[in-house]
């Protein structure tokens, strides 16, 4: 008789045509649905410098984008950017990378579910904004049905990702065919705004600055496929490939989406509306208000699905690596980290009580910049101690120090021109995740009592640890690989 063993185990289930689908979904969400306005503020109004800001966040992206690839493509493995921060530049600097991590991810997710909850209970509130108890209630409702779907492993939300994909293109698709069917009608009202697009006072350097993170927060997720490179398939090929093909159209999907806002709103209403989309099609087509919601709020749901599955490849490498309890790089029975998700559900779930949208983007937009700052140090720091290093897919060097340049901008220009005290408790924050690496060294997490939690919870939540741990990658041909034959 034989038993079969399952090995528990990280699958190379993504293929080109679904990393496509995942930069989209990752890329698409909540940012095009928020970004608008607040690039609109901090271009002060201004038509044109809004406009021109989009397009320079779309090649500053690509630049970016490319440059980490060789993060994922040199270590093929689920959390590659802290896997790399730890091997380049020590472990104190990958721990600040997951202490800053383990915050911004839920200011991401906390920021996505208020405006996808905004967006689906605002129909119901027509002419006035919908109560703040609704919205944040329902925003934990969504949150928590987010993460059980995760839990069902990459093939469920991969599938789920493809259908909502087709969805946000459609409505966004629509968006943008009707603001050029309106300028091309000649609509005057329309046009004036565009011929006197600069006309407007023109921004200082800082609120520059500003529009610029406001701009970039709508193209955050483009490393998804680096957090999960260890369940691509041919990451030395797939990932570059799927940047370069996906990146070019979503920025010319960002321009006439917010060409298409201009063309039916100004720029007062824009930044005065909680729900820009909504707002605008109550502007075109009132009637349609749900179909176009039920659209916006697949789409930001989908961009929500890829960030917890990004957040918790972290949480599941910094595990394996020591530095987070061993609990967390644990799986279910679908291949997940179960406990991984679980614990960013938790901490959006915290988080989600802070309603300040444009806020929220400009803390986590310094925080991203400043890790991939560090991520481009140590990519030059590895191309000289290490030269011999395989690398697949190898980035020229004025990527690499464009990267850098646009992180000491964005991060160094507010601080320098207009110092603010959050700006400073950021920084604070920053740098207390360097004193909780000292707590972390000097406590023994392998203590008698810990392992025994361990126990407990691996009984409770029914998870075990994969069985290689330095790889803990299958080729996801097979569920069930026949590893151990026993004749009984």
């Amino acid at each position: 008789m034989l038993m079969y063993l399952q090995f528990m185990q990280l699958l190379r289930a993504i293929g080109f045509f679904h990393g496509n689908i995942l930069i989209l979904s990752a890329t698409i969400g909540a940012g095009i649905f928020v970004s608008p306005k607040g690039v609109l503020k901090y271009s002060s109004l201004n038509v044109g410098v809004s406009l021109s800001i989009w397009a320079a966040c779309a090649v500053l992206t690509l630049i970016s984008a490319l440059s980490h690839a060789e993060l994922g493509t040199t270590f093929p493995r689920s959390g590659a950017q802290y896997y790399f921060l730890k091997r380049s530049l020590g472990s104190s600097v990958a721990f600040l990378s997951l202490w800053i991590k383990l915050f911004t991810h839920p200011l991401r997710l906390a920021t996505e579910s208020l405006l996808l909850s905004t967006y689906t209970i605002q129909p119901f509130y027509a002419g006035c904004p919908a109560p703040e108890l609704p919205k944040r209630c329902l925003a934990l409702a969504l949150l928590w049905s987010l993460g059980l779907g995760n839990t069902r492993g990459v093939r469920t939300v991969t599938w789920f990702q493809t259908i909502s994909t087709l969805a946000k293109l459609t409505v966004l698709g629509f968006i943008s065919l009707t603001g050029i069917v309106l300028l091309a009608t000649g609509e005057k009202e329309s046009l004036a705004r565009f011929e006197n697009a600069f006309d407007a006072e023109l921004p200082d350097i800082t609120h520059v600055a500003d529009a610029f993170l406001q701009g970039l927060f709508a193209y955050s997720g483009t490393s998804i496929l680096i957090s999960i490179a260890g369940e691509i398939k041919n990451p030395g090929e797939n990932i570059p490939r799927s940047l370069i093909t996906v990146l070019p159209m979503v920025a010319v999907i960002y321009l006439l989406v917010n060409v298409s806002y201009l063309a039916v709103l100004s720029p007062k209403e824009i930044i005065s509306a909680d729900a820009v989309a909504i707002t605008w099609t109550d502007r075109i087509i009132p009637s349609m208000q749900w179909v176009i919601s039920f659209g916006i709020s697949t789409s930001i749901f989908s961009n929500m699905c890829c960030t917890v599955l990004s957040a918790s490849r972290m949480i599941y490498t910094a595990s394996q690596e020591g530095q987070l309890p061993s609990i967390f790089f644990m799986l279910n029975s679908h291949s997940c980290p179960s406990m991984a998700v679980s614990q960013i559900i938790i901490l959006t779930s915290i988080v989600i009580v802070t309603s300040d949208l444009i806020n929220l983007i400009k803390y986590s937009g310094l925080a991203l910049w400043f890790l991939r700052g560090l991520h481009m140090i140590g990519l030059l720091k590895l191309r000289y101690q290490e030269p011999n290093l395989p690398r697949p897919y190898k980035v020229p060097l004025p990527f690499v120090f464009g990267s850098i340049a646009i992180s000491l901008f964005l991060i160094l220009t507010p601080l320098i021109q207009a110092p603010q005290v959050e700006y400073i408790c950021g920084l604070v924050f920053i740098c207390s995740g360097l004193l909780c690496y000292w707590i972390h060294v000097h406590f023994n997490q392998h203590s008698v009592c810990f392992v025994k939690i361990t126990c407990y919870l691996q009984l409770l939540f029914n998870v075990s640890p994969p069985e290689d741990h330095d790889e803990s990658i299958s080729t996801g041909k097979n569920d069930l690989n026949l590893s151990v034959n026993k004749k009984l």
